[in-house]
């Protein structure tokens, strides 16, 4: 019987690694829309903090990669008493698991101004920032920005410009995915639907489409609808998902699971009456 050298032996162990899960999937979960203050027209937050709180339970639990919450964490830009609640609740997150916060229309107004923005990040952090997370190069925009730059055009500027340099970092860093997490969704059916309060104006979603596309951007995550819509440009896939807090029209309260392969990533909405206890053998089928 031929014996094995130590190369050989080493490449047969790394077939072996590649044939039970080298290739394990890196878990994250999607929030969004807690948005306190929405059931009661902001005369309280009792049951937007009851929903977070089982949603950061949930995430303790699963224990993902990440999690992130794209956008409307309050329902009144710059109230201190619902942006504190959104941080206590917040701080709960197993100090292993990082969250991500992503700035919405009611964060920072519907057409921001250099003083809501800066006072987004006094309070949350950046507007716009990248993080990797195994294979997944994730960039997170201020979509609201995008949506109305107006009152703000040297932040819509400094924040393309960052865009286009950040796609060529992500290009050359090795990830497999470049995914984009902001929270308005470029379109909700399809990417030549008519403006409306749902989607980005036509006049700047053809460009951005245009120019994810061309980065290799396969993946899209956004919020704002308050109920879930899957919708594809080529080969790019904008998931817009359910809110945490208020469901509106169809909807419901849940959180989005993400499972990230070399391959792609799979995903599914959960009600809170549905959700898994773990993160092992989860059918992404809905």
């Amino acid at each position: 019987m031929r014996r094995l050298t130590g190369f050989s032996l080493i490449a047969l162990l790394g077939a072996v690694l590649g044939l039970f899960g080298q290739d394990a999937p890196l878990y994250f979960v999607q929030l969004t829309d807690p948005q306190f203050g929405m059931y009661s027209g902001d005369k309280g937050f009792e049951q937007e903090t009851a929903n977070y709180e089982f949603a950061i339970a949930a995430v303790n639990r699963l224990k993902p990669a990440f999690v992130i919450v794209t956008g409307d964490l309050v329902n009144k830009p710059q109230d201190p008493a619902q942006a504190n609640e959104y941080l206590r609740i917040s701080s709960l997150v197993e100090r292993s698991i990082p969250i991500y916060h992503v700035p919405g229309n009611h964060d920072v107004g519907n057409e921001p101004t250099p003083e809501a923005i800066a006072a987004w990040r006094e309070r949350f952090g950046p507007d716009f920032y990248s993080f990797r997370a195994g294979n997944l190069y994730g960039i997170v925009l201020n979509s609201p920005l995008l949506y109305a730059p107006g009152k703000a055009p040297l932040e819509f500027e400094r924040q393309q410009a960052w865009l286009k340099d950040e796609l060529t970092r992500a290009s050359a860093s090795g990830a497999r995915h470049t995914v984009v997490f902001q929270h308005h969704p470029y379109f909700v059916k399809d990417a030549a639907e008519k403006d409306e309060y749902h989607n980005i104006p036509l006049e700047r979603r053809r460009r951005y489409l245009d120019l994810l596309n061309k980065a290799g951007v396969r993946y899209v995550f956004a919020g704002h609808y308050h109920q879930n819509a899957l919708a594809r440009d080529g080969a790019m896939e904008v998931v817009t998902t359910g809110p945490v807090g208020s469901p509106l029209g169809r909807g419901q309260s849940g959180i989005r699971i993400a499972a990230v392969t070399s391959t792609g990533i799979q995903h599914r909405y959960f009600s809170f009456g549905d959700l898994p206890h773990t993160l092992d053998n989860i059918d992404f089928r809905d």
